[in-house]
């Protein structure tokens, strides 16, 4: 999962993984690289790109005093070039007057007169016959003029800006990316204009790709720490509950059974064939069973299809998860808590999905079917924060905390939502009890690595880097498998030191600790982005796409590989890079 430091707009590093419903950040897509000086879209600007350049007619000649004019000198000789300016000049008045064909006409016969040495006006003749080529909507010829006029010109905005509009409408995306990228350098990131527009294509790319990968990919199995993590946001979960002896000695006969040790064993593979087993053993026809198959058995069927679909969402695969979901909300003769769970986990899959509405209603009819599951009002808690809608977070963290009282996850998520909502409205008294109250909860669950880790954001947005780098320490000591908290805190270190050093000794010790983390590895190709390693940052985002759980999050990871790829092309090309951050 994408699990991404927070930022004063952004909620942190528990929110619900939408694929699976585990808490951990998702960051939207953007360039991320654009530093914050963003100006004003400018109109007269942007007008401006779509004509062509020059005047339409050439400049007026100054007439001399009447005592001083000398009639007799015969007119001097025009060059090539004043030729070709005049031309040109033609041309711009063509093109004024909607006449584009004859415009180009002009363009051309400018360039063929023009002498080699004048490039920069060369180029503009290109760049001009390309805007007439724009309304006449020939985007190969576009493309053919803007090249021509960049290859005399390297830093001409105007031709890079329209051979990037040329190239989105022959859906070269990449190529699009590559040169309003140049053009966002060029211009030292100050247009808003361009920088929306690169945004867009961005997203574009990273969505298109991201829709074709997530169709064939492998499943991914993620760490040992996840799964347990995912398993541990979950108190009323049947599936979960330790198996008795007598259980244990029809292993057997039950691929449930068998599955759930190779749950406890951390045989994570074996999961879901062993449920697979199961649930064949009882659908096929009764002439079909195995004479070996105990009939004094109890019927795993919903356990089974609820662990199966759980797995198949762990591995980001949401089209097998959902039809073993579906068969358990509709078992109306399954225990309820086993019904609960599975619309928990298809909501949150609908989240993840962008169903907004289904996911609400599969919460909703979980807390009719099992009004006292304090899982069903965590997970919608989590969901609400994603949505916006902070009072009913709150209210559902209160109900999850009076079920479950010792519940200390949800005592964390609460008393961070607290925090958010204080840190948003600037209300100094409420972010005070909300520190105040961090520290009771400490106190009172000194084992929850959650709470230290919520609490070191809260450190951070106060500037308090120092007590916020000693609570990520803490929660390391508590839970020194977690990889994240390691990228976390290397994050604090560039933040609060500029430390380059220490970030990449923290992430590496992340990679070390968990090779499957995604988070470490995008962290650590954005970093080497800034450091220009753009090779090794696109191996690292590469993994970290390979390993994503959602869709959603695939395209984030697209977005920000395919724009490592178009700055290792512009440093290659133009020798350009854009402005290192002063902090990440």
């Amino acid at each position: 999962m994408s699990d991404n430091v927070a930022s004063e707009s952004s909620w942190p590093t528990w929110k619900i993984a939408l694929a699976v419903g585990i808490p951990v950040a998702l960051a939207g897509v953007g360039f991320y690289y654009y530093t914050s000086r963003q100006s004003k879209p400018d109109e007269k600007e942007t007008a401006a790109r779509s004509e062509p350049e020059g005047s339409s007619y050439p400049p007026k000649q100054v007439q001399p005093d009447n005592e001083t004019k000398v009639t007799s000198e015969p007119p001097t000789k025009q060059t090539k070039f004043q030729e070709s300016q005049e031309l040109k000049n033609e041309g711009n008045r063509l093109f004024k007057q909607s006449k584009y064909d004859e415009a180009i006409k002009k363009y051309s016969e400018a360039i063929e007169v023009c002498p080699e040495k004048n490039k920069t006006e060369k180029s503009t003749y290109h760049q001009n016959m390309a805007a007439a080529l724009e309304k006449l909507e020939n985007w190969e010829g576009v493309v053919k003029e803007c090249s021509c006029a960049v290859a005399l010109n390297q830093r001409y905005v105007k031709a890079l800006h329209r051979r990037s509009k040329a190239f989105e409408k022959l859906g070269k995306k990449e190529s699009c990316l590559e040169d309003i990228t140049t053009v966002c350098i060029l211009e030292g990131f100050q247009n808003s204009t361009t920088m929306v527009y690169a945004d867009d294509i961005l997203k574009k790319i990273g969505k298109e790709k991201a829709s074709e990968k997530y169709k064939h990919r492998h499943p991914m199995m993620p760490s040992s720490l996840f799964i347990r993590q995912y398993f541990a946001s979950f108190n009323d979960d049947l599936i979960s509950i330790p198996l008795s002896d007598e259980q244990h000695l029809h292993a057997e006969h039950s691929g449930y059974i068998r599955a759930r040790i190779a749950l406890s064993e951390g045989k994570f593979v074996d999961v879901i064939p062993e449920c697979s087993s199961e649930i064949e053993s009882i659908d096929q026809p009764p002439e079909a069973a195995d004479s070996t198959t105990n009939p004094d058995l109890s019927s795993y069927l919903a356990e089974a299809l609820l662990m199966r679909g759980t797995f198949h969402l762990l591995t980001g695969n949401s089209a097998l998860a959902k039809p073993d979901l579906d068969r358990v909300v509709d078992m109306k003769e399954a225990n309820v808590k086993l019904r609960a769970n599975a619309l928990i986990k298809r909501g949150s899959m609908n989240m993840q999905l962008q169903d907004t509405a289904k996911a609400e209603d599969d919460f909703s009819l979980a807390v009719e079917i099992d009004p006292e599951n304090s899982d069903v009002y965590h997970h919608r808690g989590q969901l609400h924060i994603l949505l916006d809608k902070v009072d009913a977070a709150l209210a559902d963290f209160d109900k999850c905390i009076s079920l479950k009282p010792d519940f200390a996850m949800a005592h964390a998520q609460r008393c961070y939502t607290v925090y958010r909502q204080a840190f948003t409205n600037k209300d100094r008294a409420e972010i005070e009890e909300a520190m105040n109250k961090f520290q009771t909860i400490i106190d009172d669950y000194p084992s929850c690595s959650e709470t230290y880790g919520l609490f070191a954001q809260a450190q951070t947005d106060g500037a308090n880097y120092e007590k916020a780098d000693k609570l990520f320490q803490d929660a390391i000591k508590i839970e020194p498998e977690n990889a994240t908290l390691y990228v976390h805190r290397g994050l604090l270190a560039l933040q609060w030191k500029q430390d380059l050093e220490l970030a990449v000794n923290l992430i590496t010790k992340a990679l070390e600790v968990d090779e499957k983390c995604d988070f470490a590895h995008e962290t650590m190709g954005t970093i080497e982005v800034q450091r220009g390693n753009l090779e090794k940052a696109t191996k690292h985002f590469a993994v970290s796409i390979d390993y994503a759980k959602s869709e959603l999050e695939m395209a984030h990871l697209f977005a920000l590989q395919a724009a490592a790829i178009a700055q290792g092309s512009i440093a290659a090309k133009y020798g350009l890079r854009p402005p290192m951050p002063g902090a990440f």
